[in-house]
C-alpha cells in the first residue's frame, strides 16, 4: 500500500496526517491561507516531503489516497460569495422560504429583524403545477410558463436554479420535466431538484436545503476541480475524498454534485475520532471537544454511536437557515487559540468570538497581531514554550504576547499580567463549558458520567480545567489530537445516504410496503458499493427509520436492528427501540402508545482503509524535559515537570503540575491531576485531585 493522506483545512492551521501501509502515522501544520486554501493543503504536503528527505513531486507520487476537510462551502455562505440562485416553487407557495418553520429565539424582541430567505422574492417563481400527497396529478405541469420563466432567470442572469415542489417525493415527473428544460433551454446552469437531494417531507427544509446546494454547485465544482488538477500538477496521482457533513467521505469529483454535504465538512471527523481511539469503552459517552485556532466544537458518542441532527442552522437557531440535511450533531462557536481578549467600555473582559485566523494571527507570531489571544495568555503563563512551538519550526515573541496583555487587558482591568492571562483562559473555559452543557445536559446527559475527548491544537491548554468544571472522571488525549479531524478522516468510510418516504402505523403496519422501500434503499446501497465503492475491504449498512407518537409533529431517528420485516416480533421491537431513543432524547416516553413511521433510511459504508487508527512513529528522544515555572490559577508560580508526548512509556505515570508536549501541542496538567499513557498511546487524564 501506499501513502494516505488526510488534510483538515482549518481557520488558523491546515492539519496533515500521513499514514503509511504499516499504519505508521505523522503529523504536520501549515498556515491556512484564507485566499486560497488549497495552497496552505500543498504547502502541508511539502512539509511532510520535506521531513521524509524527498522531493514533493516523489513523494505525492507514493500516495493512493488524499483526503480533505474544508470548510469552504461555510466560508462560501457566510461570506456571501454563492451563486445568483433562482427558486422554482409551486403556483401559490413563494413564501416556502421567507416563513421557514416560524419560531424566534426571542419572541417579544422586536428590534431584531425577520431573516431575509435564503433566495430572496425577487428571484422566486412560481410554476403552475400540483401533486397531490397521493402523488396524483392535480394540476398538469404547464411547460409553457416553465419556458417563459427560463427566459426570465436568462435576463436575470442567474448562475443556480432551485426547483422544490409540493410532494415530488412522492412522484417527481414535474420536477424532472422542468430539469430537462433547464438543460435543454440554459445549457450549463446548476439546478438541484428537491426529490434527489433530499426526499424528506418537510417543505422548508427541503426547499432549504435545495437552494442551498444549488447555490453553492458553481463555486465548491471550481474547488473541487481546482484541488484535484493542483494535486495532479504537483505529482498526486492517486484518490481524492472530501469530507461529508454526515460523518464519511465522497470523492471530489460527486460531492461537488451535490455540494450541500459539506457545509460541516472539518467537524464531523472528530467525534469518528474519537470513537476510533476510544472504542475500550463503547458503553461510554464521550464528549468531544476540538479546539482549534478560530472555533471550539463539540460533538458526542453515545453508546458507540455519532448521534446526527437535521436541525442544523448556518448560524444561531431561527436567525439563520436551516439546511435540512442530516449532519453529524456539532456545535461550534468562537472560541479558539486565536480568539481575541479585550475589554468593553463597561470594564467587562470578552474572549472571542473575533479571531486572529491565520492572518495576522496571534502576536506571539510576529506576523503583525496587536490583539492579545488566548494563545498569547498560554505563553504567558507558561503553558506554551516560546522556544518550542511546532516542534521548534517557529519561535514565538514572548515579550510581544506580554506587552499586548498588559495593555489591552491587564491595565484596563487593573491586574498584572499573569492574573490578567488567567482570566483570558478561564472565561474562555467557561464558554467551551457553556457550549458542551448545551449539548449534553440539555439533551439529559449527565457530563459526570462521561469521558472528555480533547482534541484540536490548542485543546491541552485547559482541557483539565473544563473536565472539572464539568465534573468528568478523566480526560482523553488521543496520540493525534492535535489534528483530531485529519485522524478522523484517515480512517472514515466511504459512504452514501439514501431515504425514501412510506407512511405506516405500528397498529396496521404495512410489512409488504415497507419491505418494498428496504429493497429499493439496499439496491442503490449495492449499486454504489459496486461502484464508487468497489473494491472496499468491507461494507456495511445501516438502517434507521424517522419516527413518531402517533400525531406528534416531529420525528426522531430510530436505528433499525434489520434490513425487513418479516415477524411481528420485529414490529414490537421497533416500537420498544423508539420509545427508548425518546426517553434518552426528551426524558419521557409512553410505552402504551403507537407510533408512526415516515421515512426509512440507509447509509452504506465502503471501508477504504484498515479503519483501525494508526501509531505515530516511536520516539527515541528522552521523555523528560527541562522543568520550567508555569502559572496557575490559584496557585500562581510553580515549577512544572516537562515531558515529551511521543516519547512516554505506556503505563508510565505522571503527576500534576506538568506539562506534556508533542511538536504540535502543549497539554497541561493542572496539580493534583494524575496522567499516563495506554496501549493505544492515548494520554488518559484522571482529573479529580
Amino acid at each position: 500500500m501506499g501513502l494516505r493522506f488526510a488534510v483538515d483545512t482549518g481557520g488558523t492551521f491546515t492539519d496533515l496526517m500521513v499514514a503509511t501501509g504499516e499504519g505508521v502515522l505523522s503529523m504536520h501544520k501549515a498556515s491556512t491561507t484564507p485566499a486560497d486554501p488549497v495552497a496552505g493543503v500543498i504547502e502541508s504536503l511539502r512539509l511532510a516531503a520535506q521531513a521524509a528527505g524527498e522531493d514533493l513531486r516523489s513523494y505525492l507520487g507514493r500516495g493512493e489516497m488524499l483526503v480533505h476537510g474544508t470548510t469552504h462551502a461555510i466560508n462560501a455562505i457566510v461570506t456571501g460569495a454563492t451563486a445568483r440562485t433562482a427558486f422554482l416553487t409551486t403556483e401559490g407557495h413563494p413564501d416556502t422560504l421567507v416563513f421557514r418553520e416560524g419560531g424566534r429565539m426571542e419572541p417579544f424582541n422586536f428590534t431584531i429583524p425577520y431573516t431575509e430567505p435564503y433566495v430572496p422574492r425577487a428571484l422566486t417563481f412560481e410554476v403552475p403545477e400540483r401533486i397531490t400527497a397521493g402523488g396524483a396529478v392535480k394540476t398538469p405541469l404547464d411547460e409553457a410558463a416553465v419556458l417563459a420563466i427560463l427566459e426570465r432567470l436568462k435576463e436575470a442572469e442567474v448562475e443556480a436554479i432551485g426547483v422544490a415542489f409540493l410532494w415530488s417525493i412522492v412522484n417527481p415527473a414535474h420536477e424532472l420535466a422542468v430539469g430537462a428544460l433547464i438543460e435543454k433551454h440554459l445549457p450549463g446552469v446548476p439546478y438541484t431538484l428537491s426529490h434527489q437531494i433530499n426526499p424528506s417531507i418537510r417543505e422548508y427544509r427541503r426547499a432549504s436545503s435545495t437552494c442551498i446546494d444549488a447555490s453553492l454547485k458553481p463555486i465548491m465544482g471550481a474547488y473541487m476541480r481546482g484541488l484535484e488538477q493542483r494535486l495532479r500538477d504537483a505529482g498526486f496521482g492517486g484518490r481524492v475524498l472530501v469530507v461529508t457533513s454526515q460523518g464519511g467521505v465522497m470523492d471530489a469529483s460527486h460531492v461537488a454534485e451535490a455540494p450541500v454535504h459539506l457545509i460541516n465538512s472539518g467537524p464531523s471527523m472528530a467525534p469518528v475520532a474519537a470513537k476510533a481511539y476510544g472504542a475500550g469503552d463503547a458503553a461510554e459517552t464521550l464528549i468531544v471537544g476540538d479546539t482549534g485556532g478560530t472555533t471550539f466544537d463539540v460533538s458526542l458518542v453515545r453508546r458507540g454511536r455519532i448521534p446526527r441532527s437535521r436541525e442544523t442552522w448556518l448560524g444561531q437557531p431561527f436567525r439563520s437557515h436551516m439546511t435540512g440535511m442530516p449532519s453529524v450533531d456539532v456545535k461550534s462557536i468562537g472560541a479558539g487559540g486565536g480568539s481575541i481578549a479585550w475589554v468593553d467600555a463597561g470594564g467587562l473582559l470578552h474572549v472571542g468570538p473575533k479571531s486572529a485566523g491565520a492572518m495576522p494571527g496571534p502576536v506571539c507570531y510576529g506576523r503583525g497581531g496587536t490583539q492579545p489571544t488566548l494563545t498569547d495568555a498560554a505563553v504567558a503563563l507558561g503553558f506554551i514554550d516560546a522556544a518550542f512551538f511546532l516542534g521548534g519550526k517557529m519561535a514565538l515573541d514572548e515579550k510581544g504576547a506580554l506587552a499586548a496583555i498588559r495593555q489591552h487587558v491587564a491595565l484596563p482591568l487593573g491586574k498584572s499580567v499573569e492574573e490578567a492571562a488567567d482570566a483570558i483562559l478561564a472565561l474562555a473555559t467557561e464558554h467551551m463549558v457553556q457550549a458542551i452543557m448545551d449539548i449534553t445536559v440539555n439533551q439529559g446527559i449527565d457530563p459526570t458520567q462521561a469521558t472528555f475527548v480533547a482534541g484540536g491544537g490548542a485543546a491541552g491548554l485547559n482541557c483539565v480545567a473544563i473536565a472539572r468544571r464539568l465534573g468528568c472522571r478523566r480526560v482523553l488525549v488521543t496520540e493525534a489530537g492535535a489534528a483530531l479531524s485529519a485522524s478522523g478522516a484517515l480512517i472514515s468510510d466511504l459512504t452514501a445516504h439514501q431515504q425514501a418516504m412510506f407512511h405506516t402505523r405500528s397498529d396496521a403496519f404495512d410489512s409488504a410496503g415497507v419491505n418494498k422501500i428496504l429493497a429499493e434503499l439496499k439496491a442503490a446501497c449495492d449499486a454504489f458499493a459496486a461502484g464508487p465503492g468497489a473494491g472496499a475491504r468491507a461494507v456495511e449498512i445501516d438502517w434507521s427509520t424517522e419516527a413518531r407518537y402517533t400525531d406528534q409533529a416531529w420525528e426522531i431517528n430510530v436505528p433499525l436492528r434489520i434490513s425487513s420485516f418479516e415477524s411481528s416480533s420485529q414490529i414490537n421491537e421497533l416500537v420498544e427501540d423508539f420509545h427508548q431513543m425518546h426517553q434518552d432524547i426528551f426524558a419521557v416516553s409512553d410505552a402504551d402508545a403507537e407510533i408512526e413511521a415516515v421515512s426509512w433510511n440507509a447509509e452504506v459504508r465502503c471501508r477504504l482503509g484498515s479503519g483501525v487508527p494508526g501509531r505515530l512513529a516511536v520516539d527515541d528522544r528522552p521523555p523528560r524535559l527541562a522543568d520550567r515555572q508555569v502559572h496557575f490559577l490559584g496557585t500562581g508560580w510553580v515549577e512544572a515537570q516537562v515531558w515529551r508526548l511521543e516519547a512516554i512509556a505506556e503505563g508510565m505515570e505522571l503527576s500534576g503540575p506538568a506539562i506534556v508536549e508533542s511538536d504540535f501541542t502543549s497539554i497541561v496538567i493542572d496539580p493534583g491531576a494524575r496522567a499516563w499513557r495506554d496501549g493505544a498511546g492515548n494520554l488518559i487524564i484522571d482529573v479529580r485531585s
